[in-house]
Protein backbone atom coordinates (compact mmCIF):
# COMPACT_ATOMS: atom_id res chain seq x y z
CA UNK A 1 0.00 0.00 0.00
CA UNK A 2 1.25 3.10 -0.78
CA UNK A 3 2.47 5.34 2.18
CA UNK A 4 0.09 8.06 2.27
CA UNK A 5 -3.09 5.72 1.50
CA UNK A 6 -1.52 4.03 4.91
CA UNK A 7 -1.73 7.23 6.35
CA UNK A 8 -5.26 7.74 5.20
CA UNK A 9 -6.63 4.50 5.81
CA UNK A 10 -5.28 4.34 9.61
CA UNK A 11 -7.98 5.09 12.01
CA UNK A 12 -8.54 3.90 15.56
CA UNK A 13 -10.75 0.84 15.89
CA UNK A 14 -12.32 -0.27 19.15
CA UNK A 15 -14.19 -3.79 17.63
CA UNK A 16 -12.59 -6.54 16.56
CA UNK A 17 -13.29 -9.71 14.74
CA UNK A 18 -12.33 -13.37 16.18
CA UNK A 19 -9.89 -13.54 13.28
CA UNK A 20 -6.36 -14.12 14.16
CA UNK A 21 -3.34 -11.99 13.06
CA UNK A 22 -1.59 -14.36 10.95
CA UNK A 23 1.97 -15.07 12.13
CA UNK A 24 3.74 -13.48 8.68
CA UNK A 25 1.74 -9.85 9.55
CA UNK A 26 2.60 -9.85 12.98
CA UNK A 27 6.12 -10.29 12.56
CA UNK A 28 6.20 -7.61 9.61
CA UNK A 29 4.84 -5.57 12.34
CA UNK A 30 7.40 -5.89 14.87
CA UNK A 31 9.96 -5.74 12.41
CA UNK A 32 8.59 -2.26 11.14
CA UNK A 33 8.90 -1.51 14.74
CA UNK A 34 12.44 -2.36 15.65
CA UNK A 35 13.04 0.12 11.97
CA UNK A 36 11.78 2.79 14.16
CA UNK A 37 14.38 5.82 14.57
CA UNK A 38 15.65 6.33 17.81
CA UNK A 39 17.87 8.56 19.99
CA UNK A 40 21.98 7.33 19.55
CA UNK A 41 20.60 4.18 17.85
CA UNK A 42 19.98 3.07 21.28
CA UNK A 43 16.83 1.68 20.70
CA UNK A 44 15.93 2.54 24.27
CA UNK A 45 12.41 0.10 24.12
CA UNK A 46 10.71 -3.73 24.57
CA UNK A 47 7.91 -4.60 23.15
CA UNK A 48 5.78 -7.17 24.91
CA UNK A 49 3.60 -9.16 22.53
CA UNK A 50 0.64 -10.52 24.65
CA UNK A 51 -1.75 -13.13 22.65
CA UNK A 52 -2.96 -14.93 25.38
CA UNK A 53 -6.68 -14.62 27.01
CA UNK A 54 -5.39 -13.89 30.50
CA UNK A 55 -2.70 -11.39 29.43
CA UNK A 56 -5.23 -9.81 27.53
CA UNK A 57 -7.69 -9.90 30.36
CA UNK A 58 -4.98 -8.31 32.67
CA UNK A 59 -4.67 -5.87 30.47
CA UNK A 60 -8.22 -4.74 30.20
CA UNK A 61 -8.49 -4.47 33.96
CA UNK A 62 -5.48 -2.40 34.02
CA UNK A 63 -6.81 0.37 30.70
CA UNK A 64 -9.40 1.12 32.95
CA UNK A 65 -11.55 -1.97 31.10
CA UNK A 66 -11.59 -0.96 27.70
CA UNK A 67 -12.99 -3.75 27.02
CA UNK A 68 -11.64 -4.04 23.27
CA UNK A 69 -8.36 -4.58 24.28
CA UNK A 70 -9.07 -8.36 25.03
CA UNK A 71 -11.14 -8.36 22.09
CA UNK A 72 -8.52 -7.87 20.27
CA UNK A 73 -6.09 -11.16 18.75
CA UNK A 74 -3.00 -9.42 19.41
CA UNK A 75 -1.84 -6.82 22.13
CA UNK A 76 1.72 -5.09 21.78
CA UNK A 77 3.11 -3.28 24.96
CA UNK A 78 5.44 -0.72 24.57
CA UNK A 79 7.87 -0.14 27.43
CA UNK A 80 10.22 2.76 27.70
CA UNK A 81 13.74 1.50 28.88
CA UNK A 82 15.33 3.92 30.99
CA UNK A 83 18.45 2.39 31.82
CA UNK A 84 19.31 1.94 28.83
CA UNK A 85 18.99 5.35 27.31
CA UNK A 86 19.95 7.20 30.61
CA UNK A 87 23.97 4.88 30.04
CA UNK A 88 24.29 7.30 27.20
CA UNK A 89 22.16 10.04 27.89
CA UNK A 90 21.65 10.87 31.49
CA UNK A 91 18.67 12.20 32.53
CA UNK A 92 17.62 13.29 29.82
CA UNK A 93 17.74 9.83 28.40
CA UNK A 94 15.58 7.94 31.13
CA UNK A 95 12.95 11.34 31.11
CA UNK A 96 12.43 11.77 27.37
CA UNK A 97 14.76 10.12 24.86
CA UNK A 98 12.99 6.87 26.40
CA UNK A 99 9.58 7.39 25.78
CA UNK A 100 10.24 9.11 22.49
CA UNK A 101 11.91 5.57 21.33
CA UNK A 102 8.98 3.97 22.56
CA UNK A 103 6.56 5.51 20.56
CA UNK A 104 8.15 5.97 17.54
CA UNK A 105 8.34 2.77 17.61
CA UNK A 106 4.11 2.17 18.03
CA UNK A 107 3.70 4.64 15.78
CA UNK A 108 5.97 2.51 12.87
CA UNK A 109 3.95 -0.78 14.12
CA UNK A 110 0.88 0.79 14.36
CA UNK A 111 1.40 2.28 10.51
CA UNK A 112 2.95 -1.13 9.54
CA UNK A 113 -0.41 -2.96 10.84
CA UNK A 114 -2.87 -0.52 8.62
CA UNK A 115 -0.42 -1.16 5.64
CA UNK A 116 -1.10 -5.05 6.06
CA UNK A 117 -5.17 -4.63 6.08
CA UNK A 118 -5.02 -4.59 9.85
CA UNK A 119 -6.30 -1.84 12.43
CA UNK A 120 -5.33 -0.61 16.03
CA UNK A 121 -6.06 1.37 18.45
CA UNK A 122 -3.15 3.51 20.36
CA UNK A 123 -3.77 2.81 24.28
CA UNK A 124 -2.23 5.48 26.78
CA UNK A 125 -5.17 5.47 29.49
CA UNK A 126 -4.10 2.28 31.71
CA UNK A 127 -2.46 2.17 35.11
CA UNK A 128 1.23 1.60 34.48
CA UNK A 129 2.06 -0.19 37.88
CA UNK A 130 -0.11 -3.58 36.89
CA UNK A 131 0.90 -3.73 33.26
CA UNK A 132 4.69 -3.28 34.09
CA UNK A 133 4.27 -6.66 36.31
CA UNK A 134 3.28 -8.19 33.21
CA UNK A 135 6.39 -7.79 31.81
CA UNK A 136 8.02 -9.09 34.57
CA UNK A 137 11.09 -7.27 33.01
CA UNK A 138 13.78 -5.29 34.92
CA UNK A 139 13.47 -2.10 36.74
CA UNK A 140 13.10 0.47 34.85
CA UNK A 141 11.38 -0.72 32.35
CA UNK A 142 7.83 1.58 32.15
CA UNK A 143 4.68 1.21 30.07
CA UNK A 144 4.01 3.80 27.58
CA UNK A 145 1.47 2.78 25.29
CA UNK A 146 -0.73 -0.89 24.58
CA UNK A 147 -1.60 -1.36 21.15
CA UNK A 148 -4.49 -3.65 20.37
CA UNK A 149 -4.49 -5.21 16.65
CA UNK A 150 -6.61 -7.46 14.72
CA UNK A 151 -9.45 -7.15 11.91
CA UNK A 152 -11.75 -4.47 12.33
CA UNK A 153 -15.78 -5.39 13.32
CA UNK A 154 -16.20 -1.64 12.38
CA UNK A 155 -16.16 1.35 10.39
CA UNK A 156 -16.51 3.96 12.24
CA UNK A 157 -16.92 7.46 10.40
CA UNK A 158 -13.48 9.18 9.79
CA UNK A 159 -13.16 12.68 12.87
CA UNK A 160 -12.24 15.56 11.78
CA UNK A 161 -8.59 17.13 12.59
CA UNK A 162 -7.94 20.60 13.44
CA UNK A 163 -7.27 23.30 10.84
CA UNK A 164 -3.71 23.64 9.75
CA UNK A 165 -4.00 27.05 11.31
CA UNK A 166 -4.53 25.74 14.58
CA UNK A 167 -1.59 23.34 14.71
CA UNK A 168 1.06 25.03 12.42
CA UNK A 169 3.49 27.81 12.79
CA UNK A 170 5.66 28.99 10.44
CA UNK A 171 9.20 31.07 11.31
CA UNK A 172 8.93 34.81 10.70
CA UNK A 173 12.76 35.41 11.17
Amino acid sequence: MEYFAVIERRQSIRSFRAKEVEAEKLQAILQCAQAAPSAGNLQAYRILVVKNPEGKRALRRAALDQEFIDQAPVVLVFFQDQPRSASKYGGRGSGLYSIQDATIACAYAQLAAAALGLSSCWVGAFHPEPVARLANGPAGLVPIALLPIGYAAEKPERTGRRPSGEVLAWESF
